[in-house]
């Protein structure tokens, strides 16, 4: 009886290990032939050629891709600035404070997280045409789609990840804190520098690099509400990919994925930094 237990346990054991086997196989096989064949001298897509840098060359090379590349970044950084001021403001006023239409605004905040990336990209381009056609009648004014346009987007959807992941800090921290610094004499906003503030950074910084990241990887909705002169590196890889594969496609996106898993990265360090509950 014994010797069957331990050789049922033996035999979960090795299923379970092969499940895992192959679920991780299937889910990073694909990642690492990305990486594989963006060395490849092959101009088609899919075969080996031998080794060789020379789409990485071509990627530090082209114009276009160096013009995408910087929309991205500065969408990326002038979107997550706002984001992380506007969704520290909203987590801190929902966590603290109690005023009506509270749970309606709580769940407007959640809207952009759950909604399809195509409906939020419909309503942003119909908030657009909208404003550009009130533009032009009130005041004269054509208001074309641009990298603003991109901007605002992005601002919109990265609001509501900066303040779950905020908000999740702030419901680890004890208002004692808070209080006893105001029953030392400390203003609202001594108590909040001093206090507040510092013990929620790690979720503020973890908040701004998942905006970043959520950011420079956005296709969908940039593509709806993008104008001239306002194409992002991953809308550019996708215009790559219906005009012909190539492997300096394979090359972008390397360089992409490695951005953004360092960013992923850098977020989870600063979200377990000061781990554990503020009492």
């Amino acid at each position: 009886m014994a010797g069957n237990a331990k050789q049922l346990k033996g035999n979960t054991r090795w299923a379970l290990g092969l499940n895992a086997t192959l679920v991780y196989v299937f889910f990073y096989a694909p990642i690492a032939l990305l990486i594989l064949f963006s060395f490849s001298d092959d101009p088609l897509v899919g075969r080996w050629g031998g080794f060789t840098l020379d789409w990485y060359r071509a990627f530090g090379e082209n114009e276009e891709v160096q013009s995408a590349l910087g929309v991205s970044i500065r969408v990326a950084i002038m979107s997550t600035v706002v984001s992380v001021v506007l969704g520290t403001m909203a987590a801190l006023a929902l966590e603290r404070y109690r005023f009506r239409g509270n749970k309606f605004f709580d769940a407007l905040l959640y809207l952009p997280v759950i909604i399809p990336d195509v409906t939020m990209a419909v309503m942003m381009l119909l908030f657009f045409t909208i404003a550009r056609n009130a533009a032009s009648t009130i005041f004269g004014v054509d208001v074309s789609k641009g990298v603003w346009s991109v901007t605002v987007s992005h601002i919109a959807f990265s609001i509501s990840f900066v303040s779950i992941v905020v908000r999740a800090r702030i419901a680890g921290m004890s208002e004692k804190l808070e209080e006893a610094a105001q029953d030392l004499y400390a203003s609202r906003w001594q108590a909040f520098r001093y206090v507040t503030l510092p013990l929620i950074l790690p979720g503020i910084i973890g908040g701004g690099l998942l905006a970043l990241t959520l950011s420079l990887d956005d296709v969908v909705i940039t593509q709806f509400v993008a104008g001239p002169g306002s194409t992002t590196l991953p809308v550019y890889v996708f215009g790559l990919i219906r005009r012909g594969v190539s492997p300096l496609i394979n090359a972008v996106s390397v360089v992409m994925l490695a951005a953004s898993v360092l960013l992923v990265l850098l977020s989870l360090v600063a979200q377990r930094a000061r781990g554990g509950d503020v009492t």
